[in-house]
């Protein structure tokens, strides 16, 4: 398989029409999206796949699939939406397969996202937030150098979330 980006263990490639099954296997699975306002019915993880498609073609960002190296299966999703691109400010987020919990890939996806996007002029800063009972997530952004930014409503659940940022500038020091 051909990935534009790389990580020690992960691949990673843009969604195509041809990848519903797999969407359907990762945004379909209950526990997978549990706190992020799922489960979703196949039509919905169609509308999913699909609006990744175009955030691709108009932003040219997406949660970008990944893979394992190893052997090329599917591990979930990880990358950018717009959030406020007219401030250079991108919502950052990852899905895993729940056989992919708990063995540091979302970490090891963040760092190869981050490091990919902050290398465009146009990306300033990210934005991520996780439901208030995903503690992993929450550690997962703390590592990647996101600080605490407040709560927010996320519209899917109606639920207040922690939220977090990065700045460009702050990344680089680290």
């Amino acid at each position: 398989m051909e990935y534009f980006l790389r990580s020690k263990r992960l691949g990673f490639r843009c969604w195509t029409k041809e990848d519903l099954p797999l969407a359907i296997e990762l945004w379909g699975d209950p526990e997978v999206t549990a706190l992020m306002g799922g489960p979703f019915t196949p039509d919905a993880v169609h509308a999913r796949l699909t609006r990744e498609i175009e955030l691709m073609k108009g932003i040219g960002f997406q949660y970008w699939p990944m893979f394992l190296l190893e052997d090329d299966r599917h591990v979930g999703c990880a990358g950018l939406r717009d959030y406020c691109e007219a401030e250079g400010v991108f919502e950052f987020g990852y899905h895993l397969r729940r056989e992919f919990w708990g063995q540091g890939l979302a970490t090891e996806a963040g760092r190869a996202v981050i490091e990919h996007v902050f290398r465009e002029p146009r990306v300033e800063a990210l934005f991520a937030g996780h439901h208030p009972l995903n503690g992993a997530s929450r550690q997962v952004l703390l590592k990647l150098g996101l600080s605490f930014a407040g709560e927010k409503v996320y519209p899917p659940t109606g639920i207040l979330e922690p939220t977090y940022l990065l700045h460009k500038h702050k990344a680089k020091e680290d």
